[in-house]
């Protein structure tokens, strides 16, 4: 594993995330497509989430003793629950980036991590405390397209009666 592409991966998606996020709206934060998948400001405050209750705890409990039972997590429950599309994009966004710099000031000061301390996840089987950390890493990759998705998806909608597909078929 290359730790140290890893970790800088995930602080440049501190610096990442505000610049997509940059000049959109309130209205558009809040937007959500037909199907009722997430608005941006969703997306962005479960990142935030994420960061502290699952990804960065996960590992580190994996990392000191595997066996210690992990606290439960919900992301779906949550953005309901919590009410994540009332709340503000900045103030989400703005947290996100103090724990994510948290995170990475955490993980460069681990000493002599056991990467292949295994625990095993009632779903998906064992898994190693490197596997939960690579995971951290495209997890923040599928959200980015989760992000773009919404963006494509707005400028359908603006465009009205326009069709968007000069730019290219969506795909995935």
């Amino acid at each position: 594993m290359n730790l140290k592409r890893l970790i800088d991966s995930l602080e440049r998606f501190a610096e990442i995330l505000p610049a997509v996020v940059h000049g959109v709206t309130t209205e558009d934060a809040r937007w959500r497509p037909a199907d009722g998948a997430w608005s941006i400001l969703e997306i962005v405050t479960h990142l935030a989430d994420e960061e502290v209750e699952d990804f960065r705890t996960r590992v580190e409990l994996t990392l000191r003793d595997p066996a210690e039972p992990w606290p439960p997590i919900n992301p779906e429950a949550w953005a309901v629950d919590r009410r994540y599309n009332e709340g503000d994009l900045a103030a989400s966004l703005k947290r996100f980036v103090s724990e994510r710099r948290r995170s990475v000031k955490w993980l460069r000061g681990i000493e002599k991590p056991d990467w292949s301390n295994v625990r095993t996840h009632p779903q998906l089987g064992p898994l190693r405390a490197g596997d939960i950390f690579a995971a951290w890493v495209a997890h923040d990759a599928l959200h980015l397209r989760q992000i773009a998705k919404r963006m494509h998806q707005m400028t359908q909608r603006d465009a009205g009666v326009y069709t968007i597909d000069y730019a290219g078929r969506w795909t995935s």
